[in-house]
């Protein structure tokens, strides 16, 4: 449980990072997701996901 938390926590350090450094930078990135269509999100966050996965898999001795 504690490596648990010790990776949510390391997510939201970096998910929080771009907000920090560049709030408006971040609301024009923001604007231009809101833009696009769902399938190119949902392509896009699917790939993130199989990324994840693959650093985690790697990074836990696998392979």
């Amino acid at each position: 449980m504690k490596f648990f938390f010790s990776v949510i926590g390391m997510v939201m350090i970096i998910e929080g990072l771009p907000y920090f450094a560049s709030p408006e930078k971040m609301k024009e990135v923001v604007k231009t997701i809101v833009k696009l269509e769902n399938a190119h999100l949902r392509k896009f966050g699917f790939i993130l996901m199989l990324a994840g996965l693959c650093i985690v898999y790697f990074a836990m001795g696998g392979g």
